[in-house]
């Protein structure tokens, strides 16, 4: 029996401890040190990461935000856009994200799909559950973009929403910190990294982990959410083989 590489607190597992994940982004995680769009070797090191956990055996989808582009809420309260107009706007972001990480994947050897909640036939497919799920079923990198389909709902939730729909395991939203603080850690010192924490302490200490529709969505169907550090390289993969990466939103704190 060949023995398991050794990690600081024992041996690394060598099975993934998730069947289906989905994976949270926000537009910024895509744009690296630039004020806004895209940098390509941010994206392409996301992709490497991604296509080896689906290599590993691991269904993987993405949720991907547009916030690098616009943010239909703020344009709303700063130009006074309509607010569904503005969300639209937004949800075309997304698409235009979630076809460069497509591209992005697809050069590390993954097979891609983009399912878009908004009609866009000539880039991406439909969104349709049962089609969504057979992509995964044969393999397939999964990208749902546009959002829910329908404006005042966020990325955020869109990502509750399609991780219930095709039952994964977990949701893991990708930040710029180590996992969930007490406060802002960037803007006070004094904040205090929490490692598991349970929905309704969420909503009620106003974490800011994922908006109150998703941590509710999350809630009633006991979908854990795992929100750890994008900027660690290998990160993704230590946590689908159930290293302790990040922090964990669940039932139970214990």
């Amino acid at each position: 029996m060949t023995a398991q590489p050794e990690t600081e607190t024992g041996p690394r597992p060598s099975v993934p401890a998730f069947r289906r994940v989905l994976l949270k982004l926000s537009g910024e995680a895509l744009m690296g040190e630039r004020e806004y769009g895209i940098e390509p070797g941010v994206t392409q090191a996301l992709a490497k990461e991604v296509a080896g956990i689906r290599a590993g055996g691991v269904d993987v989808a993405v949720v991907v935000g547009g916030g690098n582009f616009y943010r239909g809420l703020a344009a709303a309260a700063e130009s006074g856009m309509d607010r569904a107009t503005a969300d639209y706007a937004g949800m075309l972001a997304t698409l235009l994200n979630a076809l460069a990480l497509q591209d992005a994947l697809e050069r590390e050897g993954a097979d891609t799909r983009v399912l878009s909640a908004l009609e866009v036939s000539e880039v991406a497919e439909p969104y349709i559950r049962r089609r969504a799920i057979r992509h995964l079923e044969k393999g397939r990198v999964v990208i749902f973009a546009a959002g829910t389909g329908n404006p005042f709902f966020t990325t955020d939730t869109a990502g509750a929403l399609r991780a219930v729909e095709i039952g994964a395991d977990v949701i893991v939203k990708a930040t710029k910190v180590d996992g969930i603080y007490s406060a802002d850690p960037k803007k006070d010192p004094m904040a205090r990294r929490i490692e598991k924490v349970t929905y309704i302490e969420v909503l009620n200490r106003g974490l800011g982990v994922m908006d109150t529709t998703a941590i509710s969505l999350c809630m009633d169907n006991k979908l854990p959410i795992v929100v750890f550090d994008l900027t660690r390289p290998g990160n993704i993969k230590r946590l689908v083989l159930g290293e302790p990466v990040g922090s964990i939103v669940s039932s139970s704190a214990g």
